[in-house]
C-alpha cells in the first residue's frame, strides 16, 4: 500500500508563499519518482514538478518555473514544494503523487499513486 500524505495548503494573497509537504514510506521515497500536480475547478489536471529523490534532480512546468522549488528530506522520506510569488492562477487542489510518468521535459503527466490533495487559494 502506497500512502502519500500531502499537507501545507492554505490561503494567501498574491505574491505570498506557501510550502507543501508530502510524506511517504521509505520504500516509496527511495524507489519512485515523486511529483506534484494540480487541478483547478473546470480545468484539466496540470503537472507542476517532479523530483528524483535518489539524485535530487528536479523538473518544473513552465507555469511555475522560477517560482516553485522542490526539495527533499531523506531522513523523513518527505518532499517539499516551496511556492513563492504566488499568483491567483496558482489556485487549485494540489496532489502529491508517486510513480510519476513524465513528458520529455520531465513534467508529470500521469501517476500511479495519489495523495488526498491539499487546497491552495491565492487571492488578488
Amino acid at each position: 500500500l502506497v500512502q502519500l500524505v500531502g499537507t501545507g495548503g492554505g490561503s494567501v494573497q498574491a505574491g505570498g508563499s506557501l510550502r507543501l509537504s508530502c510524506a511517504t514510506s521509505r520504500y516509496t521515497y527511495n524507489t519512485m519518482r515523486m511529483c506534484w500536480s494540480r487541478q483547478a475547478p473546470g480545468k484539466e489536471r496540470e503537472g507542476v514538478a517532479t523530483i528524483y529523490t535518489n539524485s535530487g534532480r528536479t523538473y518544473y512546468g513552465d507555469a511555475v518555473k522560477g517560482r516553485f522549488t522542490f526539495s527533499q528530506d531523506n531522513a523523513k522520506s518527505t518532499v517539499y514544494l516551496q511556492m513563492n510569488s504566488l499568483k491567483p492562477e496558482d489556485t487549485a487542489m494540489y496532489y502529491c503523487a508517486a510513480d510519476c510518468q513524465v513528458n520529455s521535459d520531465g513534467v508529470p503527466t500521469e501517476s500511479g499513486y495519489w495523495g488526498q490533495g491539499t487546497q491552495v487559494t491565492v487571492s488578488s
